[in-house]
């Protein structure tokens, strides 16, 4: 009955205003939030029509994921292009928006669907409009914390600030600062997932790539599908994609490391102790140290919620710090030549990596994290697959049959390491073939 209630209350008018509940209000005072409102004429008539509309779908869009923001977010259409089969899904972006407009409709427009989840995207007409990043800033804080205060464990999916162009009055080092702030202002949350939408969309000078911003601002169909294939890797880790089990048969003479269903032959090994900081930089990684080693057989998760199996895919999840550098080790060691097969599949510039017996192999979204930045074969958001052979004491690798390295030296023996650093890493079809040495 409370929410009953509630829900007719968020429906009414504005009675004692005189004024439709959904139309611009006419003056900032006493509206939260920081920074003057746009006022052109498109943007108020959007405004005014787009919240009707929405007023009237509040009982169908229940549950939904909900989409905040401005023109970019109102792109996806209501359909969201057909990107995102099978999930639930409501649009509640305006066109010219800024983030102290959607602080005001929050409630209205967002929390009265009580989401499954809340992707945003938001600032950028803040910058167009001249506000600093500072103040846009703190707008996008209160808009967390009543996200937040709404329910504390809904899952928050933060889009960094796209790229634009100093033409746009959108510059590279404005958007850089703004996204520096908001990633500061939820760091250590684990409630909240923030994308590298910035880095998968910028240039080298860091404006936006005119293949998807034909105008520098806006995205075109091949924009939209690459945001779409961003955003799918966390989707399927919340559990609204990819729920059907993988169905993968192991070939002959392979035995798999990762049974898909839990973390059976997985655990933490102790680390050797670091030496604390002089100046501690409150932007460096975490490194995490293990006293003692641990074993997650017949655990869903390790004991930091790090790594988790789900749906056949063992995820090494968004670190909520920004960079949490840490490894999780195979219980077996392997002495013998061998051949290692695995599928990887990683959001924009996440980084990770594969420890063959101790050595490193970088495992990451190699076209923008590096090292080979050249591959032709490598999918952007998109599994593929990673084989090394060890023979002796070296190890061969490829990515999608191309060559990452034919002399990696690694010890006699030991274990097979996937690292967590940034970003959200997924691997999957785990598997070794012992060979005769």
């Amino acid at each position: 009955m409370k929410q009953l209630l509630l829900l007719i209350a968020l429906l009414l008018p504005t009675i004692t205003s005189g004024q439709d509940a959904f139309t611009l209000p006419a003056s900032e005072e006493g509206l939260p939030g920081e920074g003057e409102l746009r006022r052109y004429d498109g943007y108020v008539k959007n405004w005014a029509r787009l919240r009707s509309q929405w007023s009237q779908q509040v009982a169908q869009d229940q549950n939904a994921v909900v989409f905040l923001g401005d023109s970019i977010t109102q792109g996806w259409g209501p359909e969201f292009r057909g990107q995102f089969a099978g999930m639930k899904l409501a649009n509640r972006g305006i066109g010219g928006d800024t983030t102290r407009g959607m602080l005001i409709r929050l409630q209205q427009d967002v929390l009265s669907l009580n989401p499954k989840a809340v992707v945003l995207l938001m600032g950028t007409n803040d910058l167009e409009i001249g506000l600093e990043p500072e103040l846009i800033s703190r707008n996008f804080a209160k808009v967390i914390q009543a996200l937040k205060s709404h329910n504390s464990d809904m899952p928050i999916v933060v889009c960094q600030v796209f790229p634009s162009s100093a033409e746009k009055k959108r510059p590279a080092d404005k958007i850089k600062r703004l996204n520096e702030l908001y990633s500061a202002a939820v760091k250590g949350d684990s409630q909240i997932t923030v994308v590298d939408t910035w880095t998968l969309f910028a240039t080298a000078e860091g404006d936006a790539l005119p293949q998807y911003f034909p105008d520098l601002l806006h995205l075109n169909a091949d924009g939209y599908a690459k945001w779409a294939s961003a955003l799918r890797p966390i989707f399927a880790t919340l559990g609204h994609l990819e729920t059907e089990p993988d169905n993968f048969e192991l070939e002959a003479g392979y035995v798999s490391l990762f049974n898909g269903k839990d973390l059976t032959g997985w655990g933490f090994r102790p680390t050797p102790p670091r030496k604390p900081a002089k100046n501690p930089n409150p932007n460096a990684p975490v490194f995490v140290e293990i006293k003692e080693a641990e074993s997650f057989d017949g655990k869903v998760r390790s004991s930091d919620n790090r790594y988790v199996a789900i749906n056949d895919r063992l995820v090494v999840t968004t670190p909520a710090e920004g960079r949490r550098i840490q490894q999780l080790w195979t219980t077996a060691e392997f002495g013998s030549d061998f051949v290692l097969k695995l599928e990887f599949r990683a959001t924009p510039n996440a980084d990770s990596g594969v420890f063959i017996r101790q050595p490193q192999l970088q495992c990451r979204d190699f076209l923008l994290a590096g090292p080979y930045t050249e591959l032709k074969n490598y999918r952007p958001q998109d599994w593929n697959e990673l084989v090394v052979t060890v023979t002796g004491e070296v190890a061969h690798a490829t990515c999608n049959g191309e060559l990452l390295t034919d002399d990696m030296k690694v010890p006699a023996s030991g274990p097979i390491g996937l690292e967590g650093d940034r970003g959200q890493m997924e691997y999957r079809r785990i598997r070794i073939k012992e060979t005769s040495r």
